[in-house]
């Protein structure tokens, strides 16, 4: 396993400076957390949602949470936006493997929104492309790079509000 291409290039060029974690083969954001040893508000995971006509926008929130679709559509002005399946959006993510597409929306032409909760940890974690790895890097670093829209507000129910 390695980091997908895209970040691998994106890294070089930046001369980023993370750590690769390798961990049991994982197919959930909190899977990925609890066997990377990662706190699961500091692990990102990237949910995929399209709007109307058509176009796709990537959402980085806490492993944990939820995405509240319509506190999205509200802060991005998008109209009628939903949860994106996997057989629309993997194909615009051709080197990683499929569901693990990490938080940066400029190497696949995506614009990507932030979880203002994952702004405040001073380390970032998400996966790297693949079910076995996660990159961990100081949040600032993530933020010169990913170049996020980040809202003051943030994207996510936890799991109790969102069943009661």
């Amino acid at each position: 396993m390695a980091l997908c291409s895209q970040l691998q290039i994106l890294f070089d060029q930046e001369r980023a400076t993370y750590r690769l974690l390798h961990h049991t083969q994982a197919f959930t954001a909190s899977e990925v957390a609890a066997t990377s040893h990662v706190p699961g508000r500091e692990l990102a995971k990237v949910v995929v949602l399209r709007d109307q006509a058509g176009a796709f926008l990537m959402v980085a929130l806490p492993a944990p949470a939820w995405v509240d679709v319509p506190a999205v559509a509200s802060a991005t002005a998008r109209q009628d936006l939903r949860l994106a399946e996997e057989h629309e959006f993997a194909p615009l993510f051709p080197d990683c493997e499929a569901g693990t597409m990490p938080p940066f929306g400029g190497p696949y032409g995506l614009p990507l929104y932030v979880d203002a909760c994952l702004s405040r940890s001073p380390e970032i974690a998400f996966q790297a492309g693949n079910h076995q790895e996660i990159v961990v890097m100081d949040y600032a670093d993530y933020a010169r790079l990913a170049r996020p829209i980040v809202e003051q507000s943030c994207f996510h129910r936890t799991k109790q509000r969102a069943a009661s």
